[in-house]
């Protein structure tokens, strides 16, 4: 019988040092080194685990999205730690980079090692 007792995601990256420095301390998560990668410990429970690979080539989907309260607030802040927000031929973005039709609002930028990540405002946020 198939009853696994817990489960995580994993990605690739190219460079461990600015992978560690990027989602502990651009980012604010708790990363711990794990056997030959990381172990990076989500918002309120889960992890993931980076791993270097050699011949790396970044995700083209998102690998991770931040649920956040405020976007435009979650954009500012980010902006200011240094993060470039992504621009999507065809998607409707305004000039921040916050794509603000099809869903909840979300922007999307990238990790060192190129991945894509994103903060999507919550939608079960009250109002």
């Amino acid at each position: 019988m198939f009853k696994p007792k817990a489960a995580f995601s994993g990605f690739s990256v190219n460079d461990l040092e600015r992978t560690r420095k990027f989602y502990a301390e651009t980012l604010g998560l708790r990363v711990e080194p794990e056997g030959i990668g990381l172990r990076l410990h989500l918002p309120v429970a889960g992890t993931v685990f980076a791993y270097p690979k050699k011949d790396h080539q970044p995700a083209t989907f998102t690998i991770l999205n931040f649920a956040i309260d405020n976007i435009d607030e979650a954009v500012d802040e980010l902006k200011n730690r240094g993060i470039t927000f992504e621009r999507y031929q065809g998607a409707p973005q305004d000039d921040r980079g916050i794509m603000r039709k099809h869903g909840p609002p979300i922007a999307w930028f990238k990790d060192p090692s190129g991945n894509v990540l994103s903060v999507i405002e919550d939608s079960t946020k009250k109002t």
